[in-house]
């Protein structure tokens, strides 16, 4: 049974990873600004969670608290290093987020990690390097200072998510996007052209973030801090795709190698950790107290 259950919560990572690359591209059509547009697509993933999992305001705990901290971090800081410092900076810095939970993972969760995955991080980050390497410049301190912070925020979401899979991931999401909502609401009423962003906007927010975070919080409960933020890091060059597809540009060759290697190093890991549950470790997180799972 724990094979199975965590081969579906690898195949949610993966179409979680591809519903949140779309929003790239839709934010592309959204005349508002990106404060805003972080507020009304959590409003909007609020009520498409709520109406799935309409008890999972009920299952809050303190213990959530943390991660909706993490949660509105992610969706403002990420905003504000892309304002403050190139787009490609912004992702690139974002995804460092696997090596915090490599540091901290071991001793946060009990989840190990091994030289693999080392290997397999280095790999990643080097694949988005090469996808954006002709765009990354980091002469622009606040905006690679925030996108930095991105990334710590979001490797601690991802943790505390994981650490809530006894109780309720999706509590979690809910209290950050009130958070995200309650401080992006200043700007959000004063937006206008509403009827001209709405299908945008509810695309985004159901779509590219309501969708995914009810599908991510149900993989998480399976799948390894550290496995799920490698698995979806095809979600960084799969938002520029759905661009260049629209737009009809062409990449670039060391683009096409890095969307490559970061792609090939998410279904390793997605492999790897199908395969490591066939073989349990004799040894159980220290953390979890409803089942034992593999530990690569």
């Amino acid at each position: 049974m724990r094979v199975h259950t965590l081969k579906a919560g690898v195949l949610l990572l993966l179409v979680t990873a591809i519903l949140w690359s779309l929003g790239g591209l839709w934010v592309k059509f959204i005349d508002w600004n990106p404060v805003a547009i972080a507020g009304a697509r959590s409003l909007i993933a609020f009520i498409v969670i709520a109406a799935v999992v309409p008890k999972a305001l009920r299952q809050l705990t303190w213990g959530a608290v943390p991660g909706a901290l993490a949660y509105a971090g992610v969706m403002f800081l990420f905003v504000l290093a892309t304002k403050l410092t190139t787009a490609a900076n912004a992702v690139f810095l974002h995804y460092t987020a696997p090596i915090h939970i490599a540091l901290i993972g071991p001793w946060f969760l009990g989840e190990r990690t091994r030289w693999r995955d080392w290997v397999l991080i280095s790999i990643a980050l080097s694949g988005v390097a090469l996808f954006f390497c002709d765009q990354l410049d980091f002469e622009r301190r606040w905006g690679v200072i925030a996108g930095l912070a991105s990334g710590f925020c979001s490797a601690w979401l991802i943790m505390l998510m994981r650490r809530q899979r006894g109780a309720s991931p999706e509590a979690v999401t809910q209290l950050g996007n009130l958070l995200t909502v309650l401080i992006a609401s200043p700007w959000m009423f004063q937006e206008p052209k509403l009827g001209q962003n709405g299908l945008w906007l509810l695309l985004l927010g159901a779509v590219s973030l309501g969708v995914p975070y009810l599908l991510y919080s149900q993989a998480i409960r399976e799948v390894k801090a550290l496995d799920a933020t490698l698995i979806t890091m095809i979600e960084p060059i799969l938002n520029p795709v759905w661009v260049m597809l629209a737009t009809h540009e062409r990449p670039s060759g060391w683009s096409l190698v890095g969307g490559g290697l970061v792609l090939s190093t998410s279904l390793a890991r997605g492999i790897l950790a199908s395969r490591d549950a066939i073989q349990p470790s004799p040894a159980a997180s220290p953390v979890s107290t409803e089942r034992s799972y593999a530990k690569p």
